[in-house]
């Protein structure tokens, strides 16, 4: 019987690991939840830009240049829209467009977030299960020396220069997990944090009331995978922002960071030196070459990271037998 996995995700990064899980396991083992965090309102459109990466990649239809979008796009509308005198710094293509124009006329007849994403998902060709944390608005915010920002303002108009001082999940204490997240979690045989930002991307699902302590329930093997290698980030502010929350910019800040919600971390080879400390703090380490450029190495890291999973499983049975 195939493992059942649950990977938590968001980015680029969270985005490669999961065609690379995509690629070995069968579509019905394999449950992604996606972070809504960065969700926001342009134009008069709902956008989730994680969410959309996350489909648009397993889809084979991300624009693989820039890691997010679609590829052979467009941009007339915007064009468009800057005539008009708009705000057209969130780079929006016109295929993209379609997807929020579909997703914004889903919501205001009420149709649940997470049955929307499912619809885009299938119609795009994806038949594993890609969830919500939540269907309720949940939205990230930064507090950097140039006042509050939404996290696109930061990320994108802002290009991550502001420095963050604090990060707040608006709605999250209100927001209610979906059935389908909670059940991914509690029946996974194998529980997968991507190596995305853990502050950005990864917080924000865990904000969701009830999915953290279901993660600290759950009798998954817990792994997480480090998006730092050198003690840096390939792309995005994830070693800064982890610093602004009083963590380390390292495999310990990341291992810190989820602190008792996993049982191994992987690191890039880059990062050994971590790995005594790590150990000491009685996680299970493999280190490994962690970035993802192609298929083959998105294919090779889940691979690899599977059968550390599975070496972990094996001894917990020997311990308890």
């Amino acid at each position: 019987m195939k493992p059942r996995i649950t990977l938590l995700a968001g980015g680029v990064g969270g985005a490669k690991l999961a065609e690379g899980l995509a690629s070995l396991c069968p579509p019905e083992t394999l449950s992604i939840i996606g972070n809504v965090g960065d969700d926001q309102e342009f134009h008069g459109l709902w956008v989730s830009p994680d969410i959309d990466t996350l489909t648009y990649s397993l889809a084979n239809r991300i624009d693989r240049q820039q890691g997010w979008g679609l590829a052979d796009e467009s941009h007339r509308v915007l064009a468009g829209l800057e005539r008009f005198g708009c705000d057209t710094w969130m780079s929006l293509g016109d295929q993209d467009m379609a997807t929020h124009i579909f997703r914004t006329q889903l919501r205001r007849q009420g149709v649940r977030p997470s049955a929307i994403a499912q619809s885009i998902a299938e119609a795009l060709g994806v038949t594993l299960n890609l969830l919500l944390p939540t269907d309720d608005t949940l939205q990230t915010r930064l507090r950097t020396d140039q006042g509050w920002l939404a996290f696109q303002e930061y990320f994108v108009r802002e290009r991550c220069r502001p420095e963050v001082r604090e990060v707040r999940f608006e709605g999250a204490s209100e927001a209610r997990p979906t059935p389908e997240a909670m059940e991914a979690i509690e029946e996974a045989d194998i529980l997968l944090i991507a190596p995305s930002n853990p502050v950005a991307s990864i917080a924000p699902i865990l904000a969701v009331p009830g999915i953290r302590r279901a993660l600290e329930a759950t009798r998954a093997t817990r792994i997480a995978i480090s998006p730092l290698i050198g003690g840096h980030t390939v792309k995005g502010p994830a070693d800064r922002m982890l610093a602004a929350m009083g963590y380390p910019s390292s495999s310990l800040g990341v291992a810190a960071s989820y602190a008792g919600l996993i049982d191994g971390l992987v690191i890039d080879v880059s990062d050994g030196a971590d790995r005594p400390a790590l150990e000491a703090e009685g996680l299970q380490v493999m280190t490994t070459a962690t970035l993802m450029t192609g298929a083959e190495e998105k294919t090779r890291l889940a691979e690899e990271t599977l059968a550390f999973a599975g070496s972990i499983q094996q001894a917990q049975e020997e311990a308890e037998a």
